[in-house]
């Protein structure tokens, strides 16, 4: 696992409403990604491939609470791992709890949702 944060994302109950919201104070650019039910936020300047060209910068995402997503209270970082099911099954065994199995996005890669034992919620992402 590379253990680094490269992802944001924030849930929303109205998710127009967050996006005018963010777009309007922080001037963030932000995507809808067709069929996904899914925004790319960009706040900052990436290459063309969406990756910053600032050290330590990262951008995220922003998608409504709905289905296996209502349960996500908060915002989460997402950390990059090389295997989606290695990391989840490390999470287990150290205490935290499954929320979401890998799923892929799109043909970017995969994702997996999960809470550390103290209730926070987080993501790992593994690249295509």
């Amino acid at each position: 696992m590379s253990g680094k944060v490269v992802h944001f994302e924030i849930p929303a109950d109205d998710i127009d409403r967050a996006r005018l919201f963010y777009r309007d104070v922080f001037g963030w650019a932000l995507t809808e990604v067709p069929g996904m039910d899914y925004t790319m936020v960009v706040t900052t300047p990436s290459d063309d491939s969406g990756t910053p060209r600032e050290p330590g910068a990262i951008n995220g995402g922003m998608f409504a609470r709905t289905g296996d997503f209502a349960r996500f209270t908060a915002p989460n970082i997402v950390i990059d791992v090389a295997d989606v099911d290695a990391a989840l099954a490390t999470v287990q065994k150290a205490g935290g709890t499954v929320l979401v199995p890998k799923m892929p996005v799109g043909e970017m890669g995969f994702c997996g949702y999960f809470t550390d034992p103290e209730g926070n919620v987080l993501g790992v992402w593994q690249g295509a």
